[in-house]
This record gives structure tokens, C-alpha cells and sequence, in this order.
């Protein structure tokens, strides 16, 4: 994509172009958001297949591969940029720890509101002078409110909601640090200064996951990105991540995507070319 931005709305008629063709899995030098208003899709993304129903927000970070299929009834819109357009962007920020970002949206009110400010944005950029600094912000206080949501939908109390997600955005930026070393839960929850079990709690109750969980899908993560864009052996790959043996890191790997590393290198790098 060579524009820093652009929007389009899921019609009838480019579902219908859509589901009458082929789309092969495909990567993005750009990010991507879809707002599914209504409707559902099957998304592949990083060798994973969901079903995702409306009403949500799927954001697909760059370098991501995947491909979707939308049933002939979905509608909504799409969103993509480059990375600077939408600078330090939580929904990127948690890309790096979760294969893929679907946030729930309510029916309703909530709808409302995301389905007018799509409209705006997609008038805003269909002036004939486009302000690109106004559609930054616009397309930031989507995100914003997509985060916003995320934070509403989580099954803890008001009340203690806000200090956990703080603990838990605390915990992913000191995993960000330190994923490459040889770690597991304890030495999290010691720089946490809490106990395992609590960190656990935490982590599960914002993204359904364990810490071991979250740890091991950050090196995969890792790993993918530098399978597809080094030259590095698996060998020196699993080393870098913090495994002693290329064996077990094949394990690992293998065990998460149904596919060796070799294999994996060998798939993405095809379908690029």
C-alpha cells in the first residue's frame, strides 16, 4: 500500500466479489482494522482459523499472514494504515503477545457510535483536500474507543479493574524486556512482587490466558517474524529465544502452529514471492 491511510465499507457487492473468487493467505506492510457490524467471517490468521461474528473489531498487525472469508450477509468496514499513522497504539502494542486482537463490541449504542465515526472518517478522507492530521485523529479515537470496550467486556468488578489492567499492561512491558531470556512465571511474578497464582488471576481475567501462556506466545511471535524476514538457522533462531535446544524449540513450535519451523520459513517465504 502505497497511502499512509485509507477506508472502505464492506457492501454487498465487494462481498459478493469476495466470496466469487479465491483470496490466497496474504501479508500486509500495513495495519488493518475491521469493524464487523454485522454478519460473520472465517479468519485465518498465522496458520489459525476463527469463526468471528458480529458485532467486533478484528485489528490484524503488519507482517501478520491471514486471509478471511465473509459470509454473504457481512457488513461493516475496513481500516488500513501504516504503522506511523497510529503511533504507540495499544492494539499493536498487545499484537506482540496474542496471535490475534478480536475485541467484542455491544450491540446498540455502542454500534451506533462505531458505525457513525467509520462514516465521518470515510468522509473526511473522500474531501478533496484531505487533512491527513484530523484522519489520524479520528482513526486514533476509534482505536481508543476499540480499547475502551476491550476494558468494559473484561469479568472482573469495576472496582478493581482499572489497578489490573494496569498491573497487566505492567507485566507485558517487562515480558517485552526480557522474553528472550530463559524465564518462566516466577520470575515475573518476582518482578511483579506478587505470587504467581495473583499474576495468573490478572492475566487471565484480561486476555483468557496464563502467564506461561502469554511468555511462550510472545517467543512464537518473535520467532515467525524473525523465520520470515532473517536468514538466521532455526538453531541460532530458538537460541536467540531463549532455547537451550533446537529440538525443543521445534517441539514448541510444532506443538502451537501444526508446522516446523523449517516449514513454516519455507510456506510464508513462497507466498510472498
Amino acid at each position: 500500500m502505497e497511502e499512509l491511510f485509507r477506508i472502505f465499507e464492506i457492501t454487498e457487492e465487494l462481498v459478493e466479489d469476495l466470496v466469487s473468487r479465491t483470496i490466497e493467505s496474504h501479508f500486509h506492510d500495513f495495519e488493518e482494522l475491521i469493524i464487523v457490524t454485522q454478519g460473520s467471517m472465517e479468519h485465518f490468521i498465522d496458520f489459525q482459523l476463527e469463526v468471528v461474528n458480529a458485532p467486533v473489531a478484528c485489528y490484524v498487525s503488519m507482517g501478520k499472514m491471514h486471509r478471511l472469508l465473509p459470509d454473504k450477509s457481512m457488513r461493516g468496514w475496513v481500516i488500513n494504515y501504516k504503522t506511523g499513522f497510529i503511533p504507540e497504539s495499544k492494539l499493536n502494542f498487545y499484537s506482540n503477545f496474542f496471535t490475534s486482537t478480536n475485541i467484542p463490541l455491544s450491540s446498540g449504542t455502542c454500534l451506533n457510535r462505531f458505525t457513525s465515526l467509520c462514516q465521518v472518517i470515510s468522509a473526511e478522507s473522500g474531501q478533496e483536500f484531505i487533512d491527513l492530521a484530523t484522519i489520524s485523529h479520528l482513526v486514533n479515537g476509534l482505536v481508543s474507543m476499540i480499547d475502551a470496550e476491550r476494558k468494559r467486556s473484561l469479568p472482573i468488578e469495576n472496582i478493581v479493574k482499572a489497578s489490573q489492567i494496569t498491573t497487566f499492561n505492567t507485566f507485558l512491558e517487562i515480558l517485552e524486556k526480557n522474553y528472550t531470556r530463559n524465564e518462566g512465571v516466577s520470575f515475573y511474578a518476582d518482578k511483579m512482587k506478587m505470587s504467581e497464582r495473583s499474576l495468573n488471576t490478572i492475566c487471565k481475567n484480561n486476555f483468557q490466558k496464563s502467564v506461561s501462556e502469554i511468555i511462550e506466545t510472545r517467543k512464537l511471535i518473535e520467532a515467525k517474524r524473525m523465520l520470515l524476514h532473517t536468514d538466521k538457522t532455526v538453531s541460532e533462531i530458538g537460541y536467540e529465544l531463549g532455547y537451550s535446544e533446537k529440538s525443543y524449540f521445534t517441539r514448541v513450535f510444532h506443538a502451537k502452529m501444526e508446522i516446523t519451523p523449517s516449514r513454516f520459513r519455507e510456506m510464508t517465504r513462497s507466498i510472498i514471492t
